[in-house]
């Protein structure tokens, strides 16, 4: 049988490979951080890295790391109702509560579990789920998985979303699903539009913080915060693997009602080992760095203001963006490889996006910025895309 089925894969691979949609790895040896090294030896500039606030390789992470596991051990072999549960994941969860402004935290070992495993428990085929139309694919996974009806809203269109809400007031429960920052493009969610309507039509919000957290707000707390929204929106869900460390390890914040239902039947939080303690370990010290101080998140926004501005004074066509996410628009697949491949030889790491990762047509270099990232990493990265985006002929 697997003769037959290896043909038919090894076709499918080879017409990925000619429509210029296939995904190669690049293999880095050194620590995540503004300048790493490749398997080759070459030395690049990391501009593809959801390494935000530059934590990734952090001195004080990898010291509470260290000491957690001469402390705690490496692993817990176990779920966290079995026995799971220390006192670092415990702390971690109160932190992260604070931290959004929340009542309660779970932790998840990825944020793909903590939305994969946040609906099922929580709404039945009497609810309904109003969701964005570029949200997280951990997102649209998590809604299959659940019986309620679905709904779905053209990105950020309050008008339209207003349209789903009247739809579907035939439902019991209702909850609209929103990416914080969307990971493609860049934008931020109109969260006080978003609350606004919620209320006007008895509904729930839940918001995605992956990669707002750290990143939007004037002290990193997310979309929430940017609103002036803490503790006004029913679910929160982010993860440790971005800016807050970029190990692993995901959340979901909110009222406590809907914690506690989650620690009872949330599948991905009941069948999943708890993440290792040296993990939670370095979450609570994380927490502690950016409630002590907004020198990374302010250096973040400086960094981004700059590249952003100086990209469109070259003339490149940049998505609308409120984040450290720069989408510079290529719309083709095979031009973003070439790009990319060329950026690489100048220095310059970063990775093409193109179909199924985003619409067909729609292929782009996703640039994010780091807290991590001096000046003359900027400047370096801007003359690449110049001579880069001239010989190819995207820019004059």
């Amino acid at each position: 049988m697997y003769n037959d089925y290896r043909k038919h894969l090894t076709a499918i691979i080879n017409e990925i490979r000619e429509g210029g949609l296939y995904k190669n790895e690049y293999i880095i040896t050194s620590p995540q951080g503004a300048e790493i090294t490749l398997e080759s030896g070459q030395k690049v500039l990391n501009f593809c890295a959801n390494n935000y606030l530059g934590l990734s390789n952090n001195e004080s992470l990898r010291d509470a790391a260290r000491n957690a596991l001469d402390g705690h051990g490496y692993g817990m072999s176990s779920v966290r109702f079995i026995c799971g549960t220390t006192d670092l994941h415990k702390k971690l969860e109160k932190k992260l509560a604070d931290f959004f402004g929340t009542e309660d935290t779970i932790l998840y070992a990825a944020c793909f579990d903590a939305n994969g495993g946040v609906f099922e428990p929580l709404l039945t085929d009497e609810d309904a789920i109003i969701s964005d139309s570029l949200n997280h694919a951990s997102i649209i996974d998590g809604v299959r998985l659940c019986k309620a009806q679905r709904y779905r809203y053209e990105n950020a269109d309050m008008a339209d979303l207003e349209k789903q809400l009247q739809i579907s007031m035939a439902q019991r429960f209702r909850l609209i699903v929103t990416d914080g920052v969307f990971s493609m493009d860049g934008n931020v969610a109109p969260l006080d539009k978003i609350v606004a309507l919620a209320e006007k039509y008895k509904a729930m919000v839940m918001v995605d913080e992956s990669h707002s957290a750290g990143v939007v707000g004037n002290t990193g707390r997310g979309v929430t915060e940017l609103y002036d929204l803490r503790g006004k929106v029913e679910i929160i869900t982010g993860t440790l693997g971005k800016a807050f460390g970029g190990a692993i390890g995901g959340f979901t914040s909110g009222k406590k009602e809907i914690i506690e239902m989650l620690r009872q039947r949330s599948r991905p939080y009941l069948f999943s080992n708890s993440i290792p303690p040296m993990v939670a370990a370095a979450g609570i010290r994380m927490v502690d760095m950016m409630t002590e101080t907004n020198q990374l998140q302010d250096k973040l926004h400086r960094n981004s203001e700059y590249f952003i501005a100086e990209m469109k004074k070259l003339g490149f066509d940049i998505k609308p963006t409120r984040s450290a996410i720069c989408a510079v628009m290529l719309y083709d697949a095979k031009l973003s490889q070439e790009f990319a491949a060329r950026l690489l030889k100048e220095g310059i790491y970063v990775i093409g996006f193109y179909y199924p990762v985003v619409a067909k047509g729609q292929a782009r270099i996703r640039v994010q910025l780091s807290a991590a990232h001096e000046h003359e990493h900027l400047d370096k990265a801007i003359a690449a895309f110049k001579k880069t985006g001239i010989d190819l002929g995207v820019i004059k």
